[in-house]
């Protein structure tokens, strides 16, 4: 178990969990441990709209200066723009504040390594142990502390790197798209790149004011954008999440489409363009089991892993994959990129549109989901999944699917719940089954 590392970085509420002094410790951590080599060091720091970022911010660039690092700010960037400068600009690390999806009253704290990765569990227990350690007495001379400075031509290097994941011979025009950029830090680059490319754009959730971020827009609530989408009666609509890593698309009927869908278009067409570097992709243990069959259909396979990104990138690293990603809408493409990205995601796909010559509706519907059911079960404390009585009907659970379907049951990394996910080609008996399992893990927990 790690102390302040969830499974994407360090998460929680605003100057209750993550607070000056935690990110200061953070700053000083982080620095010790990349400071390699003789060089000046040096390090990136992104954020998204929220309030609590300023207050994150300064934190942080105290604790890195504190042990000799020079602090290069970004202000609101994405979360793969920090991970793609980190690389570029050369620094030792990278850090984005931001908690992704969550409201505005959370917030976090993400890492990168200097080849842009997101770190590894070995390197943030690393970063724990010094977090809680005594750093006096290695806090640098005062001849020897680290400068801070903004940096301002970030925008525009990473409009122009998500337009170069395209070839030159692909436009948008005659493509209306509707972005939604939920409040959060994609409110300038994803409208600006798609213009460059020369769509029609509409944009909403384009006006940040450090409390609206997530908040009925982006793409954990994909209402507004299905509205707009029907009434401006746009080719697609993208919706992106705080800090534009993950994306959602809606097509041109005001249809949701998930990252499960998304995942299975590319991995057709980059199969037919002979452009998968393995005969499949990776997901998550949560991808529906309809994907997994479209794919087979096709002669691919799909490698599961645990629930986060950074599992699924490790995996891809591991084994050599280029593209993989989760359901949420995380989509890691690795020709281009080191963590998932919505926008890139996002031009892919319109990619495939406008090559197809065919509506996002048809483009997009590449499978029909098994039916899934997602329970989540609150606990105070224990370990519920160890009791007897739950291990015995979670094998029930899984005899009663057999190779008809999925059950999943996992612990989430980042509060005390445990959810219980099933799927299957009858959705009563799937019903039937989580709700089997939800009783038995509250009865346990009670």
């Amino acid at each position: 178990m790690r102390k302040y590392f969830g499974t994407d970085g360090i998460r929680g509420r605003a100057n209750g969990i993550i607070t000056p002094e935690l990110a200061l410790k953070v700053g000083q951590a982080a620095g010790l441990v990349f400071q390699r080599g003789d060089h000046r060091h040096r390090v990136v720091i992104g954020k998204d709209t929220r309030l609590s970022g300023y207050m994150i911010e300064t934190a942080l660039v105290a604790g890195f200066t504190s042990v000799g690092m020079d602090v290069l700010l970004l202000g609101p960037v994405p979360t793969p723009a920090v991970a793609m400068l980190t690389r570029s600009m050369r620094a030792d690390i990278g850090v984005m504040i931001s908690a992704s999806h969550n409201p505005y009253e959370d917030n976090g704290i993400k890492l990168f390594g200097p080849d842009g990765f997101k770190l590894n569990d070995e390197v943030e227990r690393e970063i724990e142990a010094l977090i809680d350690a005594e750093l006096n007495k290695k806090l640098v001379g005062s001849s020897d502390l680290g400068r801070a400075k903004r940096i301002e031509s970030v925008h525009a290097r990473y409009v122009e790197f998500a337009k170069r994941t395209l070839p030159r011979s692909v436009t948008l025009e005659g493509l209306r798209v509707v972005v939604d950029c939920a409040n959060g830090a994609a409110y300038r680059v994803a409208p600006e790149t798609l213009w460059e490319l020369g769509a029609d754009v509409i944009s909403i959730g384009v006006e940040p004011d450090g409390f609206n971020i997530n908040r009925d827009v982006g793409s954990t609530a994909p209402t507004a954008l299905v509205e707009m989408v029907r009434e401006r009666r746009a080719d697609i609509g993208i919706a992106l999440d705080g800090d534009a890593d993950r994306v959602l698309i809606v097509d041109e009927k005001g249809q949701v489409v998930d990252g499960d869908q998304l995942m299975a278009v590319v991995a057709r067409s980059w199969k037919e363009d002979e452009r998968l570097t393995q005969p499949g992709i990776v997901a998550t243990v949560m991808s529906n089991l309809g994907l997994e069959r479209f794919l087979g259909g096709l002669g691919l396979g799909l490698a599961r892993t645990a629930v986060g990104d950074r599992y699924v990138l490790e995996h891809m690293r591991e084994h050599g994959y280029n593209l993989g990603g989760e359901q949420s809408g995380h989509i890691i493409m690795s020709d281009y990129t080191t963590t998932g990205d919505g926008l890139v995601a996002a031009l892919q796909l319109l990619s495939v549109v406008q090559r197809s010559g065919k509506p996002v509706s048809e483009v997009c519907h590449c499978f029909d989901p098994l039916p899934q059911i997602l329970k989540n079960v609150r606990y105070a404390s224990g370990e519920p999944l160890r009791q007897d009585s739950v291990v015995t009907a979670i094998a029930h659970a899984r005899e009663r699917l057999g190779d008809s379907g999925r059950l999943v049951i996992r612990p989430s990394g980042t509060e005390p719940v445990i959810r219980v996910m099933a799927e299957g080609d009858d959705r009563g008996l799937v019903t039937e089954v989580v709700d089997e399992v939800v009783q038995a893990v509250a009865r346990a927990a009670a």
